[in-house]
């Protein structure tokens, strides 16, 4: 009998924008996927962020991750579009990779892997972090959104009330799994207002 096949692989990437969080909850996130691989890389600068913003090492995002690669690993199977994956996310991603891929500049193995997930025309998802943004940056986004990446800065919303730093980090997880088709259940839906506005934490409470 064959080896059973994920029904998605993902591939994770986090660069050293500030937002690590947003990469750790992913990869939390994803993990409790059922039949879904994570492909995970980490840039020089993303380990150094991560390790300011969390005090979390490469080891522990590593560990949350199916597979992981060096980002100088150019080589890897995640460098070839016969390595067939279901998308990507860099979250959070620098000005200076999304600069990059948007030049086809593959000078490493993030860079490589988005070029890679936009000429298959598979979903590249880039959680852009900076602000304000100037007409360089604004151009780069037009760019590749006209290639076909979805730009998706963790810009975060009120609606549902949020309490803490981890509400509002959730709710951006929550929207970009929904891009990759992998809703999460206990995401909070806008429903025009009609309960009232719950929370994420009273809609929880709710059901206890």
């Amino acid at each position: 009998m064959p080896a059973h096949q994920p029904t998605r692989r993902i591939i994770v990437g986090i660069t050293g924008a500030s937002g690590s969080i947003y990469g750790w909850r992913l990869l939390e996130k994803l993990g409790g996927v059922p039949d879904c691989e994570t492909h995970f890389i980490l840039s020089r600068s993303g380990e150094r962020t991560a390790f300011l913003e969390l005090g979390k090492s490469g080891a522990d995002f590593r560990s949350l991750a199916t597979c992981a690669y060096s980002n100088e690993d150019i080589g890897s199977r995640l460098a070839s579009g016969s390595f067939v994956t279901s998308g990507m996310v860099i979250a959070p991603c620098s000005i200076n990779t999304m600069s990059a891929i948007a030049s086809g500049i593959s000078s490493n193995l993030m860079v490589r892997a988005a070029d890679v997930a936009l000429k298959e025309r598979r979903k590249l998802i880039l959680m852009v972090r900076e602000s304000p943004f100037h007409l360089g940056h604004l151009r780069s986004m037009t760019t590749l959104a006209e290639m076909g990446a979805i730009i998706a800065p963790p810009v975060p919303a009120f609606y549902h009330q949020p309490q803490t730093m981890a509400d509002l980090v959730e709710h951006s997880v929550d929207r970009v799994l929904d891009l990759l088709g992998l809703p999460s259940q206990d995401a909070f839906r806008w429903d025009g207002g009609s309960k009232g506005g719950q929370s994420r934490r009273e809609a929880k409470e709710g059901t206890e």
